[in-house]
Parts: C-alpha cells; structure tokens; sequence
C-alpha cells in the first residue's frame, strides 16, 4: 500500500515522498495488514467549493485519508501533486515554510484526518 509523505527537509522547506507501507499476512485468507499505529484522534472535514490556503504548516503529525474531490498540495521548490479519493498522505512538515493547498477546480472535497501526535 503507498502513501504520500509530506516532511520539512533540512533546507526548511517541505518534500514529497512516496512511501511503501509494508504488509504482512495476516493469517486468515488472502488478509494483509499493516503494523499498529498510535493515533491521538481522529476527525472528519468538509470543504466546499473555492478553496485555497496560502503557504502554513501541518498542525500536527496526521495522516489524510481523501474519500472525495481532488486538492492540490504546492512546496516551496514549485512542484505541485494532485491527491484525490483513495490516496492517503501523511502530513509531517509542523517547521519551516510549510506547503499551500487548493481545491482541484473548485469541487467539494470529504476527507478523513488521523492525528498522531
């Protein structure tokens, strides 16, 4: 399974990288898992329509579930990515100049947030 981790580098400004989470069998059939986890939280967010959020820092350690719509995440080196439903990210850049975000042509976006700090 992969994911999108979004860290601050040694430069201060934030990176993309793509991630493997391992699996394991887990024993019954064809089940896989991943290792646990502590998580702090977890809540659920609505944006609608226009969105757009100048450069800021993840609040806290969490991981970004999109169940709906598509948001653009800019770092400080131009590089932009599209995320949409199904993808997950792990949000980690709380220093530096952080990242900016927006919805992918202004469509409403579902999203699930674990905090692990």
């Amino acid at each position: 399974m992969k994911l999108t981790r979004l860290y601050t580098g040694d430069d201060g400004e934030s990176h993309f990288e793509d991630v493997e989470v391992s699996l394991k069998d887990a024993g019954v059939g064809i089940l896989q898992r991943s290792k646990i986890s502590k998580a702090t939280g977890v809540f659920f967010s609505v944006t609608n329509g226009p969105f757009y959020s100048h450069w800021h820092n993840a609040p806290r350690r969490q991981y970004i579930i999109i169940l709906e719509g598509e948001v653009e995440v800019g770092i400080g080196d131009g590089t932009k990515r599209q995320f949409g439903p199904g993808d997950i990210l792990l949000v980690e850049d709380a220093t530096g100049r952080g990242h900016t975000t927006r919805s992918v042509n202004d469509q409403f976006r579902r999203e699930v947030f674990v905090t692990l700090d």
